[in-house]
């Protein structure tokens, strides 16, 4: 109890590792708190069955961020693989590439059925919805009703459990960003003539991506094995569970309890929190006011069923997204496609079929027998594999795993901040649930670089909460954060 650390980190995902090994390079000390006994890496870890490695989720390693890059490679030289993308969507029996060819989507929906979704996004440019506030509304902007009931509502709808006028526009806005629908006829109108391009600015439409050739957590293990070559420090199987803040003293105590039920005290300088915001602000002892806009923070759930056998067709696809409604599943991942080296035997197929559900509800609590079954009977129903084809089968759960973008997150999250920013100076909430913001990996990591840099630097040089909304600071990296916050200082201050 009586050493106290410079920063304690908790969470060893992406943006925790990230953190804990920007501050060993520079010789400050710091401590990782994991809660997970095994595995590093958070959702980005490589969870294992009988030798296979799955993904959850499925993780590509691309970013405009030179620093990310860097870093990737600085962490693993010499294990990343250079992936073709190939992804299809299936809607209603039929298999559309995604991004879309524009001769096969014409095929497939017919040319009345076409003609009916032009017309649609016509009428959508020329009648929109001014400020959409919705999900629903800013597809149908961008792409019209029709094309929206297609290829956006019942997945969308699958992922997040809730309509799509329930879901934000600021969702839409992140994740789809870049991408219209003028961009993807005349992206697929190239694709459909097998016209070479060069990369999109949209993340949507990248053609090719680097990947570990043992999956994503291979990056994790290895910067956590650097990180405490480094000189920092790594605990596994610990949850936070309680933090209290002495102001007079700018000091944190931290309160983990290990799987025995043994507690340990810690105490620091700064914390850094990649845990999920509404667990964090439990955490606070003392009760702050956001605690009540924390509560109301959601947060959708996963769990992947994994099949494996010998089909006697080979699946090309990395991933397949399922938007017909009448099956639950909401993709398939086939994890030989994203490296041979993922399959224990070198020639089995193994898939991912991605269930989103709530914890608790009846997804989530059914009987692994019983969701392997359900997987069994829908992978036929698809025709991705004949369910007499599967060997052996096993499910792996994930909480929270997206942050949900209701109706009113957004002003729950910005009140927590405001309150973290007035209290609690050296607490630094990082990552996608750190943040309640649905970023990439590579977006993740650069908050928990520039948070990292803050503490380094003694000051707050980096607004964090910027990443993944500022493109500078998504692409640029710290030299784009810096750029983006000196061109701020040096603009014209508009006067009231």
């Amino acid at each position: 109890m009586g050493e106290i650390v410079e920063t304690i980190i908790i969470g060893a995902g992406p943006a925790g590792l990230t953190a804990g090994y920007t501050l060993a390079k520079h010789q400050r000390d710091a401590l990782v708190l994991e809660q997970d006994p095994l595995y590093v890496g958070g959702i980005s870890r490589t969870a294992s069955y009988k030798g296979f490695l799955f993904d959850i989720g499925g993780h590509r390693f691309f970013s405009k961020s030179r620093e990310i890059v860097d870093l990737w490679n600085e962490i693993l030289p010499d294990d990343f693989l250079e992936r073709p993308r190939l992804s299809r969507i299936f809607y209603r029996g039929k298999f559309y590439a995604y991004p879309l060819k524009a001769f096969e989507a014409l095929k497939n929906l017919g040319l009345f059925e076409s003609a009916l979704c032009m017309a649609s996004f016509a009428y959508a440019k020329a009648f929109p919805v001014r400020e959409p506030k919705t999900f629903h509304q800013w597809v149908r902007n961008q792409f019209g009703e029709r094309l929206f009931g297609i290829f956006f509502k019942t997945y969308t709808e699958k992922v997040w459990g809730m309509g799509c006028d329930e879901i934000s526009a600021d969702w839409a806005a992140q994740r789809i960003k870049g991408l219209s629908l003028g961009a993807a006829i005349i992206d697929g109108l190239r694709r459909s003539l097998g016209l070479r391009k060069t990369q999109a600015g949209a993340k949507t439409l990248i053609e090719s991506f680097r990947y570990p050739r043992r999956g994503p957590g291979m990056m994790w293990e290895a910067c956590a094995r650097k990180f405490k070559e480094m000189g920092g420090r790594l605990l596994m199987g610990l949850s936070v569970n309680a933090l209290h803040y002495d102001e007079a003293a700018r000091l944190w105590t931290v309160r983990a309890t290990r799987q025995s039920g043994e507690v340990e005290i810690f105490r620091a300088r700064h914390v850094m929190s990649s845990a999920p915001l509404r667990d964090l602000m439990n955490a606070i002892e003392s009760a702050p006011l956001s605690l009540f806009n924390a509560r109301d923070l959601k947060y959708r759930d996963f769990l992947t069923v994994v099949l494996i056998g010998r089909p006697r067709k080979e699946l090309p696809d990395n991933w397949v997204y399922i938007h017909d409604p009448a099956v639950k599943v909401g993709r398939v991942q086939n994890f030989k496609s994203w490296s041979p080296e993922m399959i224990a035997d070198g020639v089995s197929t193994c898939l991912g079929l991605e269930y989103f559900c709530f914890e608790g509800d009846g997804l989530w609590t059914a009987p692994d027998e019983d969701l392997i079954e359900l997987a069994k009977q829908e992978i036929g129903q698809i025709g991705l594999m004949d369910p007499r084809d599967v060997r052996d089968a096993c499910v792996v759960r994930q909480a929270k795993a997206y942050p949900v973008y209701d109706d009113a997150y957004a002003q729950n999250v910005e009140t927590i901040r405001r309150e973290i920013a007035a209290r609690f100076p050296t607490l630094h909430p990082i990552g996608r649930n750190g943040m309640h913001k649905y970023n990439n990996q590579d977006h993740a990591m650069m908050t928990g670089m520039l948070a990292a840099l803050n503490i380094i630097r003694g000051k707050q040089a980096f607004d964090i909460w910027r990443v993944n909304e500022d493109a500078e600071y998504s692409e640029g990296g710290v030299e784009g954060a810096e750029e983006a916050l000196a061109s701020e200082r040096l603009a014209p201050k508009k006067v009231a």
